[in-house]
């Protein structure tokens, strides 16, 4: 993947501590295009992915926190149920 290339990614977390994961939180909204509670779908560069990995493995405490990235393949059909609706995927403008 080059840098300008963006994939899709799912990016899991589960944080023990209410301030750490409030952090954790926010961090994620800047790269989010949807999701809930503590799963989000990112389309992120290889820089951004690597960005990613490291500012969430200094935001988390190894021994009680975990958070899993997942590489999505943005062809495959999604199942939707109830209120789910499909993620905007449409244009990037990064300011």
């Amino acid at each position: 993947m080059s840098d300008a290339a963006r994939t899709l990614f799912l990016v899991c977390y589960d944080v023990c501590e209410t301030k750490i994961r409030r952090r954790v939180h926010k961090f994620l909204m800047a790269y989010k295009i949807g999701g809930q509670k503590s799963f989000f779908e990112c389309w992120l560069t290889a820089a951004e992915l690597r960005e990613v990995r490291l500012t969430l493995g200094e935001l988390i405490d190894p021994g009680e926190d975990r958070v899993h990235i997942f590489q999505l393949d943005p062809r495959m059909t999604r199942d939707m149920l109830g209120r789910a609706i499909q993620p905007p995927v449409d244009v990037f403008l990064i300011v």
